[in-house]
């Protein structure tokens, strides 16, 4: 006879679909109305305005949540495995960027986990093909250069560049923009 499963397996199995079902079936649907129904029951949070294109993954999205009026460019990852990933609003986030919580310990004799939770406040822009470090808070306004890796927390207004990405240069403070971004088909 075999054993009932617990709560948590049958949590993580129902993630697990969650995650497959949309990042192999509906992640390149051609219709950003259904894309956008699923991830409002999917993620932790959805908000308004939000423009997520096709070819995004979520390895887990009940940990990610996206604010008001912020856009998820095509082939973004977003590593909520274990984590949580939290976006301000008015964030911009360019094609095949990366945001991972969770890693391993080099230095562990057994592989540990090692990880947590990123935090991109109001209006960062990420560009493109750049990564997210675990444990990594990119403060308002602050700016992550094309092919960067971010490995530690960002001043407000900062522009940081290179890998590992170091600070650059500053952004204006009177930042006012508001993206809608829904382009059709993507």
């Amino acid at each position: 006879m075999s054993k009932p499963q617990s709560k948590d397996t049958l949590k993580v199995c129902l993630g697990a679909i969650l995650s497959y079902s949309y990042n192999h079936w509906l992640n390149n649907f051609p219709s950003r109305t259904i894309r956008k129904a699923y991830l409002k029951a999917y993620l932790e949070h959805l908000g308004t305005k939000v423009g997520v294109q096709m070819g995004v993954k979520f390895l887990n999205g009940r940990k990610v949540s996206i604010g008001d009026n912020s856009v998820v460019n095509w082939g973004c990852t977003f590593d909520g495995r274990k984590y949580p990933i939290s976006l301000g609003k008015n964030v911009s986030i360019g094609p095949d960027a990366t945001i991972l919580t969770l890693g391993h310990d080099p230095r562990s004799q057994t592989f540990e986990d090692q990880g947590g939770p990123v935090v991109i406040e109001d209006r960062c822009w990420i560009a493109y093909r750049s990564t997210i470090l675990p444990g990594v808070t990119m403060a308002e306004g602050s700016v992550l250069g094309a092919g960067s890796v971010l490995t530690k927390d960002t001043v407000p207004f900062g522009i940081y560049a290179g890998v590992p990405a170091v600070k650059v240069g500053e952004r204006p403070t009177d930042l006012s923009y508001s993206f809608n971004f829904n382009p059709w088909l993507i």
